[in-house]
């Protein structure tokens, strides 16, 4: 079944045409990653499927829903509940120690929070850190850090994981344990995963592979 179609999406900034006409399906389950140089509009995709913004034209459905007939509200709630996103800079407050930070999605919509925390700390386990959830995010390395991230993104279980540069802070040996912890992770909860990346050392992990070449997909 396919999670996500993208028909014909365009898009502009003022007079600078992004994307040039996007048609690519996403099935269930699927791990995928988007290549590119820098400004050939991959991240720009990424955002439109996680309804972070909106194309000039064409359609994105995800699960036969038009994005672009949702209202505020219902958005906010795919963005929050459907999918778990992972940027290259983790977005963890500084104010707030780390469970708190993971547990933001959670208090955003509304989520009883017993389950998630059960379910964050059989991962924190799993990724080596289950004792940093109390410290704050200035305490922790880049690393670190972006495994928190990774478990704010699960921590609602979705069925969509983008990522965006996930390893772009990081050194090799922290790129691969992410990615591999991607992988498993999506693989778990039975999500679809998405990343975009420039690193060709990230990208040799996938066999579905797709490149942006000037707002064109290029399989």
């Amino acid at each position: 079944m396919n999670l996500i179609e993208i028909k014909d999406i365009k898009k502009n900034f003022g007079s600078t045409q992004v994307l040039r006409g996007i048609n690519f399906k996403f099935s269930e389950g699927e791990h995928w990653v988007l290549t590119g140089s820098s400004g050939s509009g991959k991240s720009t995709l990424l955002y439109l499927i996680g309804g972070l913004d909106t194309a000039s034209s064409g359609k994105i459905f995800v699960e036969n829903k038009d994005l672009s007939l949702l209202s505020d509200e219902v958005l906010a709630n795919y963005r929050n509940k459907f999918i778990g996103f992972v940027f290259q800079f983790h977005y963890l407050l500084p104010s707030m120690n780390c469970m708190n930070n993971i547990l933001l999605p959670a208090r955003i919509g509304g989520v009883v929070e017993g389950p998630v925390k059960d379910h964050i700390m059989c991962y924190a386990e799993r990724l080596g850190v289950e004792k940093l959830l109390t410290k704050y995010p200035y305490q922790l390395s880049g690393g670190e850090q972006q495994r928190i991230n990774l478990l704010r993104a699960i921590s609602l279980r979705p069925k969509l994981l983008l990522c965006d540069e996930p390893t772009g802070n990081l050194d090799s040996t922290n790129s691969q344990i992410v990615v591999k912890l991607l992988k498993e992770l999506s693989l778990e909860l039975g999500a679809t995963l998405l990343i975009v990346t420039h690193d060709e050392n990230v990208a040799g992990n996938f066999s579905n592979r797709i490149k942006m070449v000037d707002g064109r997909l290029v399989q």
